[in-house]
């Protein structure tokens, strides 16, 4: 048992809490963005905070042998859990999709961010913030996103126009078109599939008046357009 224990290290048991303890809170959060089927879910926020969480039991726990083994060592046990929430700004990168003019993946990369950051307070031994955070995101997830969709009416309104250009298509031409209906445009994109096959992507402006059927009346008889789609 001795052997066993000497083997384990005396800081086992609160290790191993710690890294349980990172389990449960990063995996309420991942369990919320798995409900919503977002791109990480469940299993990814539980594998960040938990490496995180060892990151940080390795720099308050990994050197102490060497530290008491030669004086003149001197370790500083911020580095290298700074490297690890400059390092998963690449994991969360990898969360954010962009689709034309639609951006997606922003708050599921920030709640990595925050899960990485969940980790290494654990793995510090503070257990309280830790768990005030995890309250504080899921509140944040949950129901201030329902409160800023009734205030700012985000996704709510906003209408894209996708018309499939000729080669010798005039931008000018199509944009006298929402001038003369007044109609305000918020976003436009160019795509070029081919050298003659280019998409056209606009996003009006929520909350104005659009009159749909004359709109796509007047874009279609444009020489240089081959189709309009509407999508609301």
């Amino acid at each position: 048992m001795e052997e066993i224990t000497k083997w384990l290290g005396n800081d086992f048991d609160t290790m191993t809490f710690r890294i349980i303890f990172a389990v449960m809170l990063c995996g309420i959060i991942g369990f919320e963005r798995e409900l919503k089927n977002h791109s990480a879910g469940f299993r990814t926020h539980i594998l960040v905070g938990v490496g995180s969480c060892l990151m940080m039991l390795l720099s308050l726990y990994g050197f102490d042998q060497y530290l008491e083994k030669f004086d003149i060592i001197r370790f500083d046990p911020a580095r290298i859990p700074s490297y690890v929430i400059s390092g998963i700004g690449f994991l969360g990168a990898g969360t954010i999709m962009v689709h034309r003019m639609t951006i997606k993946g922003l708050t599921t990369a920030a709640s990595i961010w925050v899960v990485a950051g969940l980790g290494l307070v654990i793995g510090a031994g503070l257990y309280s913030i830790a768990v005030l955070t995890t309250i504080v995101v899921l509140l944040s997830l949950i129901f201030l996103n329902h409160i800023e969709d009734k205030l700012f009416s985000r996704g709510k309104g906003e209408r894209y126009i996708e018309l499939k250009l000729k080669k010798n298509a005039q931008l000018i031409e199509i944009l006298n078109v929402f001038e003369e209906m007044q109609l305000n445009i918020r976003r436009l994109e160019i795509e070029n599939e081919k050298e003659d096959d280019r998409h056209l992507f606009i996003e009006l402006d929520s909350g104005q008046h659009i009159n749909q059927k004359d709109l796509l009346h007047y874009l279609s008889q444009l020489e240089h357009v081959n189709y309009v789609f509407e999508k609301k």
